[in-house]
């Protein structure tokens, strides 16, 4: 399944459940909104966090 995924940079250009391509646009709101739904298959594709919280922020609400 790796194998079949191309990525530019951060965003896909394929669905990686259907290979369906995503348009110039859909990549765009993917790479902003860090997830998007698939026209084709409905697979909801979610990109992880840029920046995700690390575990610092717990301890401090603990003080």
């Amino acid at each position: 399944m790796k194998d079949n995924i191309e990525k530019k940079g951060e965003v896909f250009e394929v669905c990686p459940h259907c290979n369906a391509r995503l348009t110039s646009w859909e990549q765009v709101l993917l790479k902003v909104d860090r997830a998007l739904i698939c026209k084709k298959c409905w697979y909801k594709i979610i990109l992880p966090p840029e920046n995700p919280l690390e575990p610092l922020v717990d301890e401090e609400l603990k003080k």
